[in-house]
Formats: structure tokens, C-alpha cells, sequence
């Protein structure tokens, strides 16, 4: 996914006669983010095609870096959801030897029985309990690369909020929203955080800089917006997960919030001490 996402940037560059600017790294943090939200047994040539998609279209179509509306890689990512619903809704189940035999099987172009795991969005038949908890929280259960381990993706989560490379407002009210909106619905609370992609979308693609509002409440109203759809879908659509295109809407919409909710060019909070004197 990051080769192809540097080869469909550099050679559109190329044949529009622009500057090639593959160097800034845009286009392998979209390769990775893209990679991380795809099924890990999907064909090569669907990743490629997916990558073609995101960095043309949702990118360099919109005017390149900064310029985009969508993110890159969850619209290559809703493409191939849309173009081959079948292949990018089939996970290999965890922790067999079997299942990674699969995925590179499947991955590399063989033939194989189809793998399919219900998640616990979608099957009403799961048992969940403590243990069930536990697998989803470390990662035991099937999904898409990045999504599986809520563990990890909470400490990226710090780890991004702490050092300020992420903004932790709208990923929190995400969240929250879809928290509050389950429990009030009746539903399980601690299972709607931990299923899905919730949480990985809400840490790596909610805080996307270019497709997200740059004030601090527009970033809340976002969040809120966005875990209001993913809930509405989930709850009354015929789609289980509804993280994905949640997000994209709220692309849709950021450009509005930021005229909505202004930035005050040149204003500067003062601090505690300033304020006291």
C-alpha cells in the first residue's frame, strides 16, 4: 500500500508536470493508514487499486497535500468497500496457523475457502463475557490490520495526545457520543467501544489536519458528529459499522465548520500569569 500510494503520487506529479513532492512523507502515512484499515488476506491488486483511488482522486484530484477534502485513505478504503463488498468484508480467524496460511494465500492470489469471522456488531448469536472483553481489548478477534488491538491503539492514542501530534477533542467525543447514544439505546456500552473500528478511526482518522476543523470546538462538533452517525448506522442501518463513512461526512461538512466556527487570526490565549497581572 505505501509503494503504491509513492507511485500513483509521484506519477500523476509527473504527468501533470507538477513538482514531485513524495518526499514530505504525505503519501506513506496515507499508505500506512490505508494498509491499516483493510482486511489483512485482501488480494495485492485490490490494495493497489485501493491506493490508486485514494492518492488520484481523494487527493491529488482536490489539489495535493492540504487541499483534500476526504481522507485518502479511508475513500480508498470505502472504493474497495463499495467495488467488492465480499472481499473487504471476510477477516481469517485469529490465532491458527491456518488462518495465516490463508492470508497469504489469499493475499498473494491463490484459491482458498472462504474465511469469514462474525463480528460483534454483526452476529447476534456472540456470547459475550469478561473473556470476550479481554480478547477484543488485546486483539484476539478478527477485523481489519489496524483495528484489532484496542490496547495498542489506546497507547498510540497517549503517546500522539501527549506529545501534541493529535488534538484530543474530537477522537474523545467520538467516542463518548457512541458511548452515551449505546446506553441510552439499551446496548452494550463496553462492546460498542471495543467492536469495529470505532476507536482507530476516531484516534487516526478523526485528527486527519487537512480533512478536520482547525478551532477547538469545531474539532468537539466534529467528534459529536461523527459518533452520531457511526451510532445511527450501527443501530438502524443495514451496514454493521458505520465508523468509515461517519468520518467521511464529516469531511464532507468540515469546511462549513470552519466558517461556522471561525479562527480568530492573531488572537493569542494569554497565559495564567499574564491574566493575574
Amino acid at each position: 500500500a505505501v509503494v503504491s500510494c509513492l507511485v500513483f503520487e509521484a506519477l500523476f506529479q509527473v504527468l501533470t508536470k507538477q513538482s514531485i513532492l513524495i518526499k514530505d512523507g504525505s503519501a506513506i502515512v496515507s499508505g500506512i493508514m490505508l494498509a491499516l484499515v483493510l482486511p489483512p488476506q485482501l488480494p495485492l491488486w485490490m490494495t493497489v487499486l485501493g491506493a490508486a483511488f485514494a492518492m488520484i482522486v481523494a487527493k491529488a484530484f482536490f489539489g495535493g497535500i492540504g487541499a483534500n477534502v476526504f481522507n485518502p485513505a479511508l475513500t480508498g478504503r470505502a472504493f474497495l468497500f463499495v467495488s467488492f463488498p465480499a472481499a473487504m468484508g471476510t477477516w481469517p480467524l485469529p490465532r491458527t496457523a491456518q488462518s495465516l496460511v490463508e492470508t497469504v494465500t489469499s493475499a498473494t492470489g491463490g484459491i482458498i475457502d472462504e474465511v469469514t469471522s462474525a463480528t460483534a456488531l454483526s452476529s447476534s448469536s456472540l456470547i459475550v463475557d469478561s473473556k470476550t472483553y479481554f480478547d477484543f481489548f488485546i486483539g484476539n478477534r478478527a477485523g481489519c490490520i489496524g483495528e484489532s488491538s484496542i490496547a495498542l491503539i489506546l497507547l498510540a492514542f497517549a503517546f500522539l495526545a501527549v506529545t501534541k501530534v493529535i488534538d484530543w477533542r474530537a477522537p474523545l467525543a467520538m467516542v463518548a457520543t457512541v458511548a452515551l447514544a449505546s446506553f441510552l439505546a439499551g446496548g452494550d456500552v463496553l462492546m460498542a467501544m471495543l467492536s469495529g473500528g470505532l476507536l482507530f478511526g476516531a484516534v487516526f482518522m478523526a485528527t486527519d489536519y487537512a480533512t478536520s476543523p482547525v478551532t477547538k470546538k469545531g474539532r468537539l462538533v466534529f467528534g459529536f458528529g461523527a459518533g452520531l452517525i457511526t451510532f445511527l448506522i450501527r443501530q438502524f442501518g443495514g451496514y454493521p459499522e458505520g465508523v468509515m463513512f461517519s468520518i467521511l461526512i464529516m469531511n464532507a461538512l468540515t469546511p462549513f465548520l470552519n466558517k461556522l466556527i471561525p479562527q480568530k487570526y492573531g488572537y493569542i490565549k494569554p497565559s495564567k500569569k499574564v491574566a493575574k497581572k
